[in-house]
């Protein structure tokens, strides 16, 4: 069997299209592994809050906030770009947007006390809020590429290799802050630096997208009167009604993927705080963490298409379960290690499985609408897991053991709602859906 069969892919599809689309997921995971996991997160807690006891709840809830911008824009957004055919527009825009804000990061020692932690939070809330939209609308492409059958492959193609995008990015900038740390320089000194390393590849790395992706849609009738992100926002949730397989997935999303954003943008601050990891020892934690998912991610994807996606974001949350309780007992780095290797292989392998399910479900004329959806459920979940990470961490005066430990709950509860999920039964919708899209279009066209 060849490791990447054109039958995976759609008729008319090229392999180098899928390429394209798969060096965005390389691109934008430097973000999330050096901004939101190794290096800015803890710099947050220890440099810019200065230790406070505060410092954890202060930096989720800028994610937090940037978390409920993109609820509240995303579906509104992904609607224009069905109706424009503006995806790839689009995801240009969010590009420069997170790059920008990525860079602007670097300026951020150059503040002190209460004006450094809003300039902080205001930088993440820009970055983390234009990173979600392209995540978002790269995620719309998926169904345009993959066939039904093979959504679980290319979909793990992507999230793959872009772990081995955040791995080029944190080794980059594990190899200077190395170097700046044995000539004796601070963290206010390599830190700026990193995050100019991830908004230069991150730049770099997404324009061999744009020349290789192509905008596959094609624009579409504009019906009734022009209605607000609210509106939008509330129209798409009645469409997708019809599709309640889909609504389920979006709540087992809301409640797995919370859990999954606390190993995100927290497991750097816990492994220095709490287990003792010294910087450079985290960059190299979080470095395996990559390796271990991309290879999750990649794997995995071949076996959720032999057994069913369901069942196989069955085994991942199983195993998230276990990082949690393992995470929260140990007190030695290898213990910690240990967990943070599981957490890796279950990160790649549920990252991709959720995608690919939300492309299996979702009806081709409404792919960014639904992917929109999908965006506001993993950032409702980015503010339900992290911000009650911090804030059991404050009201139990920084155990963030127990923090952990509550962790698992999100992950018990994203099981049992995955349980009334009928994968047949949502893309006999989806299809019936498409369908009659496809009939109202040959209507519409003029005789002759």
């Amino acid at each position: 069997m060849a490791l990447f069969p054109q039958s995976a892919l759609r008729p008319g599809v090229r392999k180098r299209e899928v390429f394209g689309w798969a060096m965005y997921d390389f691109a934008n995971s430097g973000y999330t592994t050096v901004v939101l996991t190794a290096v800015f997160a803890a710099y947050f807690v220890s440099g810019i809050a200065k230790g406070a006891a505060w410092g954890a709840f202060a930096w989720t809830s800028a994610l937090s906030l940037s978390y409920a911008i993109v609820m509240l824009s995303m579906p509104a957004l992904g609607a224009w770009a069905d109706l424009h055919a503006a995806k790839k527009r689009l995801l240009m825009l969010a590009t420069a947007g997170c790059v920008v804000g990525t860079a602007a990061l670097a300026l951020t020692p150059r503040f002190e006390g209460a004006t450094g932690v809003a300039v902080a939070m205001a930088l993440i809330v820009l970055s983390n809020t234009f990173y979600s939209y392209g995540e978002s609308l790269t995620g719309a492409f998926l169904p345009e590429l993959a066939t039904h059958d093979g959504m679980g492959k290319v979909s793990g193609w992507g999230w793959g290799f872009g772990y081995i995008g955040g791995m080029l990015a944190l080794g980059l900038s594990l190899a200077y802050v190395l170097w700046a740390q044995a000539q004796g320089l601070p963290a206010s000194n390599f830190v700026p630096v990193t995050m100019l390393i991830t908004a230069v590849l991150y730049g770099a790395a997404a324009l061999v997208t744009f020349a290789m992706l192509p905008e596959r849609a094609t624009p579409r009738e504009r019906s009734g009167e022009k209605t607000s992100a609210l509106q939008q926002l509330r129209a798409t949730f009645q469409s997708a009604r019809a599709y309640r397989d889909f609504i389920w997935l979006l709540a087992c999303t809301v409640s797995y993927q919370g859990g999954v954003a606390v190993a995100i943008t927290l497991a750097a601050i816990y492994a220095e705080q709490v287990i003792g990891f010294q910087p450079h020892e985290t960059m190299m934690l979080i470095f395996v963490l990559n390796l271990a998912a991309a290879g999750g991610a990649f794997g995995f994807g071949y076996v959720q298409d032999r057994i069913g996606h369901k069942i196989a974001l069955s085994g991942t949350l199983l195993a998230w379960i276990a990082v949690c309780l393992i995470a929260a007992s140990v007190s030695s780095k290898g213990g910690f290690w240990v967990a943070a290797t599981i957490a890796g292989l279950a990160m790649g392998s549920s990252q991709s499985a959720g995608r690919a399910m939300v492309g299996v479900l979702a009806p081709a004329d409404q792919l960014a609408e639904f992917f929109g959806l999908w965006s506001f459920a993993t950032r409702l979940a980015g503010i339900v897991g992290p911000l009650g990470y911090g804030a059991v961490t404050w009201m139990t005066g920084g155990n963030q053991r127990i923090a952990i430990l509550t962790t698992s709950v999100l992950f018990v509860g994203g099981l049992l709602l995955l349980l009334p999920i009928d994968m047949r039964r949502g893309r006999a919708a989806a299809h019936g859906a498409d369908v009659a899209g496809a009939a109202g279009r040959e209507r519409l066209q003029p005789a002759g």
